[in-house]
């Protein structure tokens, strides 16, 4: 491997380390709402886009309805988290020892999991776009992009 795909691959590294951190910072936030306000708390944190304004959601005001809804958002935002833990590993799997198997969990799981966020809750109007709301999709991008250069023979 040549210096500058080592440093390459050390970037690619320190992107999947911050695709990691960001995400297991949901998990804690999700947590965090969860446990201090409920459900109108957990839906506050994820709604507020153009096709579901907070101001004209409809919560559930029946205690079956919220738990249900709670549980799934928990779900989700420990999902996050799980997916925020791979990006740790592929970070360290492309700091110690880069290889394709550490490329392809990173593009292929993890882009499946910031793909379909992107598309199904930020670009839907669900989640308002926003630049701290987009920056998993950028920052995985580019770490694809740096892998791939660090990766690739000369």
């Amino acid at each position: 491997m040549t210096l500058t795909a080592n440093k390459m691959t050390k970037s690619a590294a320190v992107l999947w380390l911050v695709w990691g951190v960001l995400h297991l910072w949901v998990l804690f936030e999700g947590l965090n709402q969860y446990l201090t306000g409920g459900t109108v708390a957990q839906w506050n944190m994820l709604i507020g886009g153009s096709a579901v304004p907070r101001d004209s959601f409809q919560m559930a005001s029946d205690a079956a309805t919220l738990f249900g809804q709670g549980q799934l958002i928990l779900n989700f935002t420990m999902n996050v988290g799980a997916a925020g833990i791979l990006g740790l590993f592929v970070a360290w799997m492309m700091w110690k020892q880069p290889n394709w198997l550490a490329f392809l969990l990173g593009f292929v799981v993890i882009g499946v999991v910031d793909l379909s966020f992107l598309i199904l809750l930020v670009l839907s109007g669900v989640i308002a776009f926003s630049f701290p709301v987009i920056l998993g999709p950028i920052v995985w991008f580019l770490a694809v992009l740096a892998s791939v250069l660090g990766l690739r023979r000369p």
